[in-house]
């Protein structure tokens, strides 16, 4: 067995192996299952409009968006790459797949939810929208890999509660997107839209036993994910839309400095941006005012176009889930 090279210290430890996205998405036959949109921004909503997207490929949909979509995750694996970076990517939707989620819908677009990673554990999540949940799979071959040879933890949180419908609430529900690691603090986000209190409480029974302490973020209804309102870009800065949070800025951050972002700009994806190290962060260049608040502390921006992945509800922290960051 290898040494265990899982793990994950922090949001901004030198990022040493990461797990990048595909670009697959099958829009759900049955619209209501896709019906909790008030994260995307105006402009994905009327892009939408009056388009038949029912059980259909994104790719069939939006062919010329598609193209660009691919390219935009493969310019931030050549970024990656450029720092270092190993980049592993996950498989292809099968064919069954793709057209058994013409239904309920098929995903392989944002790896940052379906699983993450806190210190050596490598945690399977469970994901609120149904079209999202077997959206795990076509990654599970590298965690398999990843936790059988280097003896990582690798646990799934239980799955969701559908005895009373594919919308019950019980869950338990939790995203990556709503999990940030510092060091032995985790922060779990909660807005009713991705993860909930369930979910919370699983992850705080779960990590009490390596010395974690486990903090809650409750969020705005209309916010995602946690990472959508914070992005933690090295020990005593962050990047916060304040107004996101409902009982303001956790109390172990409220001395840190920050860069305000405000609310209309959470749709935009403003605060998803990523730490490769606590020295330079990737950012899309429609946020130049947040760049030059980088710069101006010693950050160094790497800019990506990240259009059609922002569109689609999730960035550069969304598009990523490391493995090894210490």
């Amino acid at each position: 067995m290898e040494t265990n090279r899982i793990k994950v210290k922090s949001e901004f430890a030198p990022l040493k192996k990461v797990v990048l996205t595909q670009s697959e998405f099958i829009f759900p036959g049955q619209t209501e299952n896709f019906k909790d949109d008030a994260f995307l921004s105006e402009e994905s909503l009327n892009l939408l409009e009056g388009v038949d997207t029912a059980g259909r490929n994104y790719k069939e949909v939006f062919p010329e968006r598609q193209r660009k979509w691919e390219k935009e995750r493969e310019n931030l694996k050549e970024v990656l790459e450029k720092y270092g970076v190993e980049v592993v990517r996950p498989r292809l939707l099968t064919d069954y797949e793709k057209e058994s989620g013409r239904e309920f819908g098929s995903c392989n677009f944002f790896v940052r939810d379906p699983f993450f990673t806190i210190g050596p554990s490598i945690i399977e999540g469970s994901l609120r929208f149904f079209h999202r949940r077997n959206e795990v799979l076509p990654i599970r071959d590298i965690l398999v890999k990843e936790a059988y040879l280097t003896g990582a933890f690798y646990v799934s949180v239980p799955r969701p509660d559908s005895s009373e419908g594919i919308e019950a609430e019980q869950g338990p529900f939790l995203e990556g997107g709503d999990v940030l690691v510092l060091d032995q603090t985790v922060f779990v986000g909660n807005s009713g839209l991705a993860s909930n209190h369930n979910g919370y409480l699983w992850l705080q029974s779960f990590l009490s036993h390596f010395g974690y302490e486990v903090v809650e973020v409750p969020l705005k209804q209309d916010v995602l994910h946690l990472d959508c309102a914070l992005s933690l870009v090295r020990n005593g800065l962050m990047i916060i839309c304040e107004e996101a949070l409902i009982n303001g800025i956790p109390e172990s951050l409220k001395d840190w400095d920050k860069i305000s972002v405000p609310y209309k700009d959470i749709a935009y994806l403003a605060v998803n941006g990523l730490p490769i190290n606590e020295s330079t962060y990737i950012l899309d260049p429609q946020f130049e005012y947040i760049a030059e608040q980088l710069k101006a502390r010693g950050i160094t921006v790497e800019y990506i176009d990240f259009e059609i992945s922002r569109s689609l509800g999730g960035s550069f922290r969304c598009s990523t889930q490391p493995l090894e960051r210490a």
